[in-house]
């Protein structure tokens, strides 16, 4: 396999959508995870998972544009939009 590359990272994170954030992370988990922990590749690729995780809890990557009111009727209770940035919290799942 070729050594791992900012650029296949950005490949595989571009086109995410939350219903596939979590398959990519582990693309890119298993593509970063042997080289050394002070690796610049590495260290991207984990800046990336993170991204991945808040967008796996996230309907929209909004990395730009405007947001969705917040003072709609009903924003509480269901929130419409939830950027990467500003996931919806985890919630425990109830049995």
């Amino acid at each position: 396999m070729p050594e791992p590359t900012k650029e296949a990272i950005d490949a595989l994170v571009g086109p995410a959508t939350p219903q596939f954030a979590y398959q990519l992370r582990a693309r890119i988990e298993e593509l970063v995870k042997d080289l050394p922990e002070d690796d610049s590749v590495r260290r991207y690729g984990e800046e990336k998972m993170q991204l991945l995780d808040r967008l796996g809890h996230a309907s929209s990557k909004a990395e730009a544009g405007g947001r969705v009111r917040r003072d709609v009727p009903g924003w509480e209770e269901l929130p419409s939009s939830a950027p990467a940035d500003a996931p919806l919290p985890h919630r425990p799942v109830e049995t």
